[in-house]
């Protein structure tokens, strides 16, 4: 009997509470060396030679360690802690990538996620919708895609239609949560047809296809966005273009421009939303999974020693139940107090003045563990920082939270609106980091809307709160739910001011 999407979600969340994807593999990683930087011209062979032979004599003789040890529950506590924190993103990953690609064909999952098996993409048709849960913080300035894949099994064409004037990238992201390749309207990206493989894929790059590029790890996913204003017209220009943005595993590339009907395709049924995101990563069953990112995610360069001890975790707590019992106690715990406060703005990123705060190394974290976990549980699928600068708070610029039974003003002086090459945007969000639900359907203003009301003096003042501010300021009005909510600024292809941190947020006022 054929299984629904549906009850293939289930099951995926069933396995998540109950664990099943397997203990790690309990391979030693060696260590690397530092390989010293050649002198002169004259030198650089020999130097390259000795480094290569100090760095295999270090790799030989570094000890890795012991298995078979007696850990104690401190010290397992300490090891696990650290784990938790480490590869909270990554686990992450691997259930999105579980439940997304159980789509038996590109669509939209419950009318408002695009959804696709694995190797292909699909895209919506217009903004995102308010109930979606699937991610925290999305924004209705562009038109998303999404779709995850295999890389090294299976490598991916991803299509690029001529977008002409209309900003545009293709955010593309490894298993860490850094974006690899650069393509998009920032970086002069050609139409065309595009490979996306992983490290360990050994073929050529086909016929016709305009680029390779190079994921490090095998699972990746993609997320399209591409720009569109508020009107009626722009929804209408907008799908000839998105209707060819379109992903399949490189056996089906025949060089011919793909097109599919995105506002046509069905809709998947799938769990109903519990008014917050999907909670991707179950404490209880952490460990249960995390030795399948060891396994599939290479260790970045000085991540041997962490990978070493990770490993060693693992091992010990598969002999001794009582050992297990610790790391799951050591997940609940750190998910609590170490996981849960970065859903507060002022723990993510660093202060951008009066009161907000912005991102730092988005989608470019490397060993920035710090940035990379509070993303991927505040705000998950950034943009690299000269990609988007995003600025979020939960105060206003006194100091006090943001909450509905408050109005606030947050006027941008005449000319000092965020200064971008691509758009900009402030959004509202409750205090799930998702949309609040209102009668105007709208929850962001900035470059797309064409009917904002400027100052006499040319300053434009938007404006956010449970109540209206009455006459023509409407326009300008974002709707909050009558509780707590925050604010965030999206900056897209920002230029030097925001790339360098002089241009600050506007404070936000109370209104009178």
């Amino acid at each position: 009997m054929k299984t629904s999407f549906n009850d293939q979600l289930d099951i995926t969340r069933r396995d998540l509470m109950k664990g099943g994807m397997g203990a790690a593999s309990l391979a030693a990683v060696s260590a690397g060396a530092a390989v010293p930087a050649a002198v002169t011209a004259a030198s650089v062979a020999v130097t390259a030679n000795a480094a290569q032979a100090q760095q295999h004599a270090a790799s030989a003789t570094v000890t890795q360690p012991a298995t078979g040890i007696v850990m104690s529950p401190d010290y397992a506590r300490t090891v696990a802690q650290m784990a938790y924190v480490w590869g909270w993103p990554m686990v992450n990953m691997i259930n999105r990538r579980a439940a997304i690609t159980q789509a038996p064909e590109p669509g939209h999952l419950n009318g408002v996620l695009p959804a696709a098996p694995r190797g292909q993409i699909a895209m919506l048709n217009d903004y995102i919708e308010p109930s979606e849960t699937f991610v925290t913080c999305p924004n209705q300035d562009v038109v998303y895609g999404l779709g995850f894949f295999a890389l090294d099994e299976e490598p991916v064409v991803i299509q690029v239609p001529d977008f002409g004037d209309r900003f545009w990238f293709y955010a593309l992201y490894d298993a860490r949560t850094d974006q690899f390749g650069h393509l998009g309207k920032p970086y002069g990206s050609k139409p065309g047809f595009y490979l996306l493989a992983g490290p360990r894929w050994s073929g050529l790059k086909p016929d016709g296809t305009t680029d390779v590029l190079r994921c490090p790890t095998s699972l990746a996913n993609a997320i399209p966005r591409v720009f569109q204003d508020d009107t009626p017209e722009d929804r209408k220009a907008i799908q000839e273009v998105i209707n060819q943005v379109v992903a399949y595993p490189l056996k089906d590339f025949d060089g011919e421009m793909k097109t599919i009907e995105w506002a046509k395709v069905p809709d998947i049924p799938g769990p109903a939303s519990s008014g917050e995101e999907t909670k991707w990563v179950v404490p209880d069953k952490f460990f249960d999974q995390f030795g399948e990112v060891l396994d599939t995610v290479d260790p970045l360069p000085g991540e041997e020693a962490l990978y070493g001890q990770f490993r060693l975790l693992l091992d010990a707590a598969s002999k001794d139940p009582e050992l297990k019992k610790v790391l799951v106690a050591t997940a609940v715990e750190t998910e609590d107090k170490v996981i849960q406060p970065f859903f507060q703005w002022k723990h993510n990123g660093r202060p951008a003045g009066n009161g907000w705060n912005r991102s730092t190394n988005n989608a470019q974290f490397g060993v920035d563990y710090f940035n990379r976990t509070g993303t991927a549980k505040s705000n998950m699928f950034d943009n690299r920082p000269n990609e988007t600068q995003y600025f979020y708070t939960d105060h206003d610029g006194a100091g006090g939270e943001l909450s509905g039974s408050g109005s606030y003003a947050i006027t941008f002086p005449a000319g000092q609106e965020p200064p971008v090459n691509g758009f900009w945007s402030l959004t509202l969000y409750n205090d799930k980091h998702l949309f609040h639900a209102n009668d105007l359907k709208r929850y962001s203003l900035g470059t797309k809307n064409k009917n904002l009301k400027r100052n006499s003096d040319g300053s434009l003042t938007l404006y956010a709160g449970a109540k209206s501010p009455g006459g023509d300021k409407e326009n300008n009005w974002l709707p909050a739910p009558d509780g707590k909510f925050s604010l965030y600024i999206r900056a897209y292809w920002g230029k030097e001011a925001i790339l360098d941190g002089s241009w600050q947020p506007p404070a936000i006022e109370v209104a009178q």
